[in-house]
């Protein structure tokens, strides 16, 4: 039995049902969906090429011209994608930008093909503006703030917590000069779009106050949602005071270990570790404004000392020399001054599992 067009955008993304992104790789590079697959009715030529055509001539010449474009074996291999992927995700659907020609087109092709697969009523655009609606509608809620020194685990709390929202994870950025991944941030417009869809799972299971880590304005190259900036600047806030070693390892394990293993399981052995340390150097270079420059040259030799030495021997001890300073001559003191601009807002301190408990009596 076939499926209706789907206008319920709630229910796809909170099931994370599989989609198939028909728009031109531009459009898609510029921001998708969690779930969304690219597997374009035409290529970014030919989409300029029917926009020009449609722009001159009408509709009906641009359709005639991507008839002419997308013919034969061209089109031959873009259908057995498409049907590739119906016949993997039976319960998925297709969406173009407005829910117009391109999905039109391709279900009439796919039913061609003997399947008969639906689409998304208003396409992008409408699934776009359901989840910005939805940044706005959690912004309007009651919420929390965890805070703490570099090194506290709030990142972690948010993510432990039921009703945490991870902001970092969405920016797929940890919003410090040593915040960035193997892989690329994300687009704006995509940060936004995985934001929502957690804001979404949240609310599907009755979560109505949100913890949010303490941000700033941008988180790497993204920009956090004007609505939640502005309600984070009015919440309570609850602040994580571990003690440093604590802190330590938890930034050895997050600068370190779990990135070195990154670099390497991405680009193998010897260019993985070639950009580790570089990786390393450039989160150093980013901040050596601030740390002065006698005091950045002394941190980064011991940073790329520590890099040789555990690259040869396994050892992690010498990392120490340079997290230590790191953490309590640059790190603490601007947190702590960032922080004592809002102790009016401070409601709870206590250690990581105290603030936790804390939190999580809140939602």
């Amino acid at each position: 039995m076939s499926r209706p067009n789907c206008q319920d955008f709630r229910h796809l993304f909170v099931n994370d049902t599989p989609l198939m992104d028909m728009r031109a790789p531009v459009e898609f590079q510029q921001g998708a969906f969690p779930t969304s697959t690219s597997l374009p009715l035409m290529t970014d030529d030919e989409r300029a090429a029917v926009g020009t055509c449609y722009k001159n001539s009408g509709q009906d010449a641009a359709i005639a011209l991507g008839h002419k474009l997308v013919h034969g074996d061209v089109k031959a291999e873009r259908v057995a994608q498409w049907k590739a992927f119906c016949e993997a995700n039976p319960n998925g659907y297709l969406y173009c930008f407005r829910g117009g020609l391109r999905s039109q087109i391709t279900q009439q092709w796919l039913k061609e093909a003997g399947i008969d697969y639906p689409f998304i009523t208003g396409g992008y655009k409408a699934l776009r503006r359901y989840l910005v609606d939805t940044i706005d509608d959690v912004a309007t809620k009651p919420m929390s703030i965890v805070a703490g020194n570099t090194g506290s685990g709030k990142t972690i709390m948010v993510n432990v917590l039921a009703n945490g929202i991870d902001l970092e994870g969405a920016a797929h950025h940890r919003g410090s000069s040593f915040g960035s991944y193997v892989t690329r941030q994300r687009t704006q417009i995509a940060f936004e779009n995985d934001l929502a869809v957690q804001m979404l799972k949240k609310l599907d299971n009755g979560i109505e106050h949100f913890v949010f880590e303490d941000e700033g304005k941008n988180i790497g190259c993204a920009t956090v949602p004007i609505s939640i900036n502005r309600a984070m600047q009015d919440a309570d806030i609850a602040v994580i005071d571990d003690p440093v070693d604590v802190r330590l390892a938890r930034l050895l394990d997050d600068y370190v270990i779990k990135m070195q293993r990154d670099y390497v399981a991405h680009y193998g052995e010897e260019q993985g570790w070639i950009l580790f340390a570089e990786y390393l150097e450039k989160g150093m270079f980013n901040i050596r404004k601030r740390l002065g420059f006698e005091r950045y040259e002394v941190m980064l030799k011991a940073q790329q000392h520590a890099v040789k030495v555990m690259q040869t021997s396994g050892s992690l001890a010498e990392h120490d020399a340079w997290l230590a300073p790191l953490l309590e001559q640059y790190y603490d003191p601007m947190y702590t001054y960032q922080l004592d601009k809002k102790a009016d807002r401070i409601v709870f301190r206590g250690d990581y599992h105290q603030v936790q408990e804390w939190l999580a009596a809140r939602r």
